[in-house]
């Protein structure tokens, strides 16, 4: 008699990296695919097949679209968006959301003086995604991180805390424009939970750019899984591994640094915590069970985080596309550990 499938705790985990996250997001939109071919359901949704979504930054943004409950109609508590919709989030309002006019260079030369952009559109863009939704509304439990530049401390948004206690529920909105907080990009978020406490937060790539681990660890406290029965898929957004030439960088000084050790810090951070759970899931014979996709990027794709050129937005589809069909066995593998 074949003993039946032990069931998983399933989780996806999604890096940041600003205008990027259309790779992931592209390679989601591949997934779901997948999802709705092996399970016969044109209705089948990234959400429906992962108990827990972590993100960071972009992918904090990426997260909220993915567990967005349809408010009304027959899809009513419901994902309201589908993969491709996601994804739009970024091809048609990135480059409105990293878009400076000349009267905001001038005044902040360029970013040096003061943020680069506007959060204007950005708020726009996640209210009209958002509206009032809460955090606890969303439809699964999530992970999204962010820092307290207040409290000096990491600030993690999680649906199943906000679900239990009014103090750490927050609009799905506030969420997402902290999670993308940015330092030099854009202004500090500066929101107040539900219960109208106050939070000065910024982008949670600044010390977690990859939350895979944080995930882990979640998972593990809140529903006291073995790591054997965790199925984790960890997204990044491309890499560039730009050499920086030590007789430039030994005479650099702090405006020089900024851009570089943004660059080093979010990648190396990234990486460790690869390394840590390849290690975790190898030392218990569970290697299948972590997939890490990541790409480098090639030459035509810019690497910085805020190009919304139509040119660069096209190349990024494209280039998340081509990652998926890269990986497409380690997808096909996962789909059997998710469905």
């Amino acid at each position: 008699m074949t003993e039946p499938k032990q069931k998983m705790t399933r989780i996806l985990s999604i890096d940041g990296g600003g205008i990027r996250g259309i790779i992931p997001g592209q390679i989601l939109v591949i997934l779901e695919e997948k999802l709705k071919a092996r399970t016969g359901n044109p209705d089948a949704r990234i959400a429906d097949f992962f108990d827990l979504i972590a993100g960071t930054s972009t992918g904090g943004i990426l997260t909220c679209a993915y567990l967005m409950p349809a408010k009304d109609g027959p899809e009513q508590n419901r994902p309201k968006f589908d993969a491709r919709q996601v994804v739009d989030l970024y091809l048609k309002r990135g480059g409105d959301i990293f878009s400076v006019s000349l009267g905001h260079k001038l005044r902040t030369m360029g970013g040096v003086l003061d943020e680069m952009y506007s959060a204007t559109e950005l708020e726009k863009a996640l209210d009209d995604y958002f509206g009032d939704t809460k955090l606890s509304e969303l439809l699964k439990p999530c992970l999204i991180t962010s820092y307290d530049i207040k409290r000096r401390m990491g600030h993690f948004f999680t649906q199943h805390d906000a679900a239990k206690r009014k103090g750490w529920d927050y609009l799905v909105k506030d969420v997402a424009r902290s999670t993308s907080a940015a330092p030099t990009y854009f202004q500090c978020s500066d929101i107040k939970s539900i219960s109208e406490v106050s939070y000065p937060l910024i982008d949670g790539g600044v010390f977690v750019n990859n939350p895979s681990l944080c995930a882990f660890a979640e998972v593990y406290k809140e529903y006291k899984t073995a790591p054997d029965q965790m199925v984790i898929l960890s997204l990044g957004t491309g890499y560039s591994k730009k050499e920086y030439d030590y007789d430039k960088a030994k005479d650099w000084g702090m405006i020089q640094w900024v851009k570089p050790i943004i660059d080093i810090m979010m990648s190396g951070v990234a990486e460790v915590v690869d390394y840590q759970l390849r290690q975790i899931f190898e030392s218990i014979g569970a290697h299948s069970h972590y997939v890490r996709i990541n790409t480098e990027l090639p030459i035509d794709v810019s690497p910085d985080m805020d190009d919304a050129s139509f040119k660069n937005l096209q190349a990024l589809k494209e280039l998340g596309t081509y990652t998926a069909q890269n990986f497409d066995k380690e997808l096909d593998a996962m789909v059997d550990l998710l469905v």
